[in-house]
């Protein structure tokens, strides 16, 4: 016990010797959490549309006013014919163009059917893509709005109509930061964990310390243990600065319980720990650890479910996300931060959680043992 006490307070005197490290636990939470929910946000608005109304009517007036007066459209021209759209559109003036045929007014009062052409330029795809969903919506609203506006004759005439209605029971006004905050905050301590602990051995390597550390009786779940702990600790404390952040900058705060996330944490960050600790048992150089790691890092954040649910991935990257850790962390923070979930409820993740860190562990030790017999 005392060796790894000594084997403990060598590391933290190196770490706090270390500007960079420090400046990586406590600036990278304030850059990540503050840039990114503001920077990466999927909500496209001001979408330039074209709309070309060939029936010059009241209710193609209504319609137009409508998608006009929406945040997610800016109405930037109404040309004479399709052509003159189409053209916009050519230009990139234009995302969308609507058309509205003649006749549509009166189509909807004698037959109530009538149809309307939504055309989009599809070299931005997202944009292109959302914004026709965005507009469909708007014409759904419009037709809504005329039929509670109908009288009973002519909704009887029109025959029974079921209306669907949705709610978001956890995120209710679709606010972007509060569903990609807590799970940045599983990618940080990934990234802490990882990044620093795959250095920290290949230091010992590039400045010759280690070899004295070999010659010690220092057994090998110490020289683990005492690489494992400080870096845990820091980890600890980086998602704690995170909460914070997150806390001040966009008044988000668990719904649930703080003890879970912790525990989540902790168990996590052993195994992450434990990822970094077996790359750096195998390197021989910082720079060799930084792009092994970095590579690695990169599949962890795709296939994390941070920005495209794994649900709708294809099969073989479902698969590989099976196995990999910070998924299950981000589903993890994420139910804690919107739903409220418990340690109960969340179980499979823990015991797979312990498993990825008794893995990645035994690997280090097994690795650093068979490279200094």
């Amino acid at each position: 016990m005392q060796v790894l006490l000594y084997i403990l307070q060598k590391e933290f005197l190196l770490i706090f010797r270390d500007k960079t490290i420090l400046r990586l636990i406590f600036i990278m939470p304030l850059m990540q959490l503050l840039v990114i929910p503001l920077a990466a946000d999927y909500e496209v608005k001001h979408i330039a549309i074209a709309v070309v109304d060939l029936d010059h009517s009241s209710t193609s007036q209504r319609l137009t006013h409508k998608v006009g007066s929406s945040s997610y459209f800016q109405i930037i021209a109404t040309p004479h014919s399709y052509a003159e759209a189409t053209k916009l559109a050519e230009e990139g003036k234009a995302d969308i163009v609507l058309t509205i045929p003649p006749d549509f007014e009166r189509d909807l009062e004698t037959t109530g059917l009538t149809s309307l052409q939504l055309a989009a330029d599809a070299v931005d795809g997202v944009r292109a893509g959302l914004g026709t969903s965005y507009a469909l919506a708007m014409v759904r609203q419009f037709q809504a709005g005329m039929r509670s506006g109908a009288t009973s004759a002519d909704m009887s005439r029109a025959g029974p109509t079921i209306e669907v209605v949705s709610a978001n029971l956890y995120n209710p006004h679709i606010d972007y930061p509060k569903f990609m905050v807590p799970g940045l905050l599983a990618i940080l301590v990934t990234m802490v964990g990882a990044f620093l602990s795959a250095l920290n051995i290949v230091q010992e390597k590039e400045a010759g310390t280690i070899e004295q550390i070999n010659v010690t009786p220092i057994a090998k779940y110490q020289f683990i243990l005492g690489k494992l702990i400080p870096f845990w600790l820091l980890g600890l404390l980086s998602i704690t600065i995170g909460m914070l952040v997150g806390r001040v900058a966009f008044d988000l705060w668990p719904a649930g319980s703080l003890l879970t996330i912790y525990l989540f944490s902790a168990v996590y960050l052993i195994g992450v720990l434990g990822i970094g600790l077996f790359i750096s048992t195998l390197t021989e150089s910082q720079q060799q650890a930084t792009l092994i790691s970095f590579f690695f890092m990169m599949i962890f954040v795709l296939l994390s479910g941070l920005y495209t649910p794994i649900e709708s991935m294809p099969n073989w990257a479902q698969t590989i996300a099976a196995f990999n850790p910070p998924s299950y962390f981000v589903e993890v923070v994420r139910g804690v931060y919107i739903k409220g979930s418990e340690t109960r409820d969340l179980l499979p993740a823990l015991l797979r959680l312990g498993g990825f860190a008794l893995v990645f562990n035994l690997l280090a030790m097994w690795s650093y043992k068979k490279r200094s017999s």
